[in-house]
């Protein structure tokens, strides 16, 4: 049953086919880091999605799970594929990654997204495809010491036109194998024609703070309602 379909099930309908799952597997941003020592469940983008699904369809139970991990990258995350994501049996697998897979090479992360992407139509499982924020574009006097030295190689990767190869590869990738992409990324490069990006990040390197998370919840939800 797609997303869509569940989201605007009746009463009988939620009787039959139960609540609503969706994973969201990922890296920090949706594990919930802000800064290194601090974690946030509850602003973290997909449960203020989960929120604003409910406020248009407060019958129906939605449960999220976050299988997002700091520090890893799409490659990394294949073995714990089966068993964190599709082991659920979701209506709807939300995929983010790219902010540490810059780091690597860009046929590696197409091929592990590519990996990601065949499994989700294998199960024949509604995926979304969303693209990160901006990294930092430059070293901020407030970033913490010990993370200067690669703070100036993710802006490095950023001013360079890295991480917008990476996206746009990603995005025609997902095209290509018919998965839905919201590209939030984007709309950070739009909002960065008028406003320091840098200080929308709260580790000022990768993590956006708890109001840019409204963003990605605000541009999955619309995504997920287009059609409805």
């Amino acid at each position: 049953m797609k997303i869509i379909d569940k989201l605007n099930m009746d009463y009988e309908g939620l009787v039959k086919n139960g609540p609503i799952t969706i994973v969201c597997f990922g890296d920090s941003v949706t594990h919930g880091f802000l800064v290194a020592d601090e974690i946030n469940y509850e602003t973290v983008y997909w449960n203020r999605l989960r929120q604003k699904i409910n406020e248009v369809r407060n019958y129906i139970p939605v449960n999220v799970i976050d299988a997002g991990i700091g520090g890893i990258t799409a490659k990394a995350s294949l073995e714990r594929m089966e068993s964190q994501v599709f082991s659920h049996k979701p209506d709807l697998i939300i995929i983010c990654f790219g902010l540490n897979d810059v780091n690597g090479t860009l046929e590696e992360y197409l091929d592990s997204l590519g990996i990601i992407f065949d499994r989700c139509k294998e199960c024949d499982i509604d995926a979304i495809f969303m693209t990160p924020n901006m990294l930092n574009t430059y070293v901020a006097d407030d970033t913490e010491e010990c993370h200067l030295d690669y703070a100036a190689v993710t802006a490095q990767f950023q001013n360079s036109g890295k991480m917008d190869t990476f996206m746009d590869a990603a995005c025609k990738l997902a095209f290509e194998k018919g998965i839905t992409v919201c590209d939030c990324y984007s709309k950070w490069k739009e909002i960065s024609k008028t406003q320091d990006t840098t200080m929308l990040l709260a580790n000022r390197i990768n993590h956006p703070t708890k109001e840019m998370h409204k963003l990605f919840a605000n541009s999955l939800f619309d995504t997920i309602f287009k059609n409805s």
